[in-house]
């Protein structure tokens, strides 16, 4: 893998929840959230993610992005009710395109947030074996004794990407407050 540099291009949230790209130094802590197809729960995790850290400030420090361990359909939008249920909130996805986990993620990002246990498995046979560490289920950082995965809505209805939304919103206060300490 080629050695970054001290400045690199990312993706950030502008004022108006549109994703731009500008130059910034290297940010402090870098995130990727993975579902299968990239399409429901990693994007709305992306956008739950940039939309606290703007809140809070650190949307210029901590770099968030999202990705599927079977996105077949590179650069689709997120499901339109995935879409809704985030618009509904204020939450942006419109800048958010499909995209498969590429090799260099896996030293790219500080934390790779895998949704359920097949990503998790599939993220940990993919790793380079020093990045392993770097892995773990999304679900786990959600404070009390929350479901161990954030299970997939697609097959299912607006309830369930309501219900998804929720388990998200827990997860990433939970994984922000402990970043945060």
């Amino acid at each position: 893998m080629e050695q970054e540099s001290a400045a690199i291009y990312t993706l950030v949230s502008a004022d108006n929840g549109m994703c731009d790209m500008r130059l910034f130094g290297r940010p402090e802590k870098s995130i990727l959230t993975v579902c299968a197809a990239n399409v429901c729960r990693s994007p709305m995790a992306e956008g739950i993610f940039r939309e606290e850290l703007r809140r809070l400030g650190l949307h210029r420090k901590i770099r968030v992005d999202s990705a599927g361990t079977h996105a077949t359909q590179a650069g689709r939008r997120a499901d339109p009710r995935a879409l809704r249920v985030c618009a509904d909130q204020g939450i942006n996805l419109s800048g958010c395109r499909a995209r498969q986990v590429k090799e260099e993620d896996f030293g790219r990002f500080d934390y790779l947030l895998a949704m359920d246990r097949r990503n998790e498995q599939w993220l940990l046979e993919h790793s380079p074996e020093p990045y392993r560490g770097r892995i773990s289920l999304l679900a786990s950082w959600a404070p009390g004794a929350g479901p161990e995965e954030i299970p997939d809505p697609y097959y299912g209805n607006q309830a369930g990407f309501d219900q998804v939304l929720s388990m998200l919103n827990a997860a990433v206060q939970g994984f922000l407050l402990q970043l945060r300490e």
